[in-house]
């Protein structure tokens, strides 16, 4: 993409509204734009990082064998009648009234929903287990909203319900969906960690928050320094396996958020030295429910025995929209974003200092033109900003790699090649410049 052709609103201010460095970063960088309290606009940049954050979980849902499906982000009231949420979820569900004087509302969570459509097509336990999943925009009319898109009042999330004949077998989906997890948060270069939990107005008694340590977390955590260091499951990893070891091993140290922390066991249970008590961002959530939707909403198979019982179910969010946050949150310094390459706008910025001289547009052309034929996404700035300007954009999007051609090294036929997480610079001919970015982002 060249930068001439493409929208980027760099901010050279920090708006005054910016209290985290995710929002300060995400605003200058021209990846969001607030249109009302806690609603944004995803500008291009924005838009492309939340789309690949969407593929790797999309990706990781697959692995474990969650289908998936899309369902609406307006709701019918009768639905959470039904299940009793309807009064009880609070002034956060921003109720409606359709032209039909009709009772609506606009979708914090889909429990409701996936039991309506689970129930009116699913009879036999020979059906199970079934996990259908979406990633779909929620409201929740938050009464302070802030931080950017890290607390904002619309957000984009992937909540996945599992069906299952009993508790025994929920378990297991729930030890699917946790083991994804693990993975989902690895892939992005993120260490997530499995937190004891309340469970809120979703219900049940099985919940696990998936944590980011932050300095701007929303919330106080405690747990053991050993889940710094844990090894995330591979690409060997077997969904159809009995996973109960690994969610065993990832839940064996204490780990615990303020809401459900028990200090003295806390202290009981972890060596002094290896404590953490600090902020944390939460990711994503699993929750086991068991009953709480299928009974009395009616959501019943046929058993082996021929008898009809409510199903057991379970459900799992992952917050696609604030991961944006917590990423810049845990990657970041001084000059701006670092992405790590998973999930980064563009693999590598491309900077011509001359544009318009033979030399500079020949060279930069060309590699511009090479890197796309292999499948590395590069933004090519070939606009006429000076090159101190150039430089200051290209560190705050944070792309893993820029690449600058100048007259001067390109009168001796080298690139400029640097690495945006270590900050080392080498001086590369074309060719070597290209197998280096080749061999860094290619699998």
């Amino acid at each position: 993409m060249r930068l001439s052709r493409f929208f980027l609103p760099i901010l050279k201010e920090t708006p005054k509204e910016a209290e985290i460095v995710s929002h300060r970063l995400m605003l200058r960088a021209g990846m969001i734009r607030q249109q009302s309290a806690g609603i944004y606009s995803w500008l291009p940049l924005g838009l492309r990082v939340l789309r690949k954050i969407e593929r790797i979980v999309e990706e990781e849902q697959a692995r474990a064998g969650a289908v998936q499906l899309l369902m609406p982000t307006i709701q019918s009231a009768e639905l959470w009648r039904e299940s009793g949420r309807y009064d009880a979820y609070g002034k956060e569900m921003l109720r409606i009234t359709d032209r039909h004087d009709r009772d609506m509302l606009y979708g914090p969570t889909n429990e409701e929903m996936i039991t309506d459509i689970f129930r009116s097509s699913v009879r036999s336990y020979k059906d199970l287990p079934l996990n259908l999943y979406h990633i779909q925009w929620k409201f929740r009319d938050e009464v302070r909203p802030r931080f950017g898109v890290m607390r904002g009042r619309e957000f984009l999330m992937k909540d996945a319900y599992s069906f299952d004949l009993d508790q025994e077998k929920a378990v297991e989906s729930y030890n699917r969906m946790f083991v994804a997890y693990l993975r989902t948060y690895r892939r992005m270069g993120l260490t997530a960690i499995p937190m004891r939990a309340e469970t809120g107005p979703i219900g049940g008694d099985l919940s696990h928050e998936f944590i980011v340590l932050a300095d701007t977390g929303e919330s106080a955590v405690f747990c053991h320094s050993d889940f710094l260091a844990k090894e995330i499951p591979g690409e060997d990893v077997d969904f159809d396996s009995d996973l109960s070891p690994i969610v065993a091993d990832w839940t064996s140290n204490y780990a615990a958020t303020e809401d459900v922390v028990d200090m003295a066991e806390f202290e009981a249970a972890v060596p002094e030295e290896k404590r953490i008590s600090a902020r944390g961002i939460e990711v994503g959530q699993t929750f086991y429910f068991g009953t709480k939707y299928s009974e009395p909403m009616g959501a019943k198979v046929t058993g082996p025995d021929g008898k009809d019982v409510p199903v057991h179910m379970g459900s799992y969010g992952v917050g696609v929209s604030r991961l944006l946050g917590a990423i810049i949150e845990a990657s970041h310094d001084d000059d701006g974003i670092i992405w790590p390459a998973s999930v980064a706008p563009f693999h590598v910025g491309v900077v011509n200092l001359k544009p318009g001289d033979d030399l500079t547009d020949g060279a930069c052309e060309d590699l511009y033109a090479k890197l796309e034929a292999a499948g590395i996404e590069v933004l090519y700035d070939d606009t006429d900003q000076r090159a101190g300007a150039k430089f200051a954009s290209m560190d705050l999007i944070g792309l893993p790699f820029q690449v600058v051609g100048g007259p001067r090294g390109l009168k001796d036929g080298l690139f400029e090649v640097k690495d945006r997480r270590s900050g080392e610079k080498e001086m590369l001919s074309p060719e070597a410049a290209f197998n280096k970015l080749k061999a860094a982002l290619t699998v």
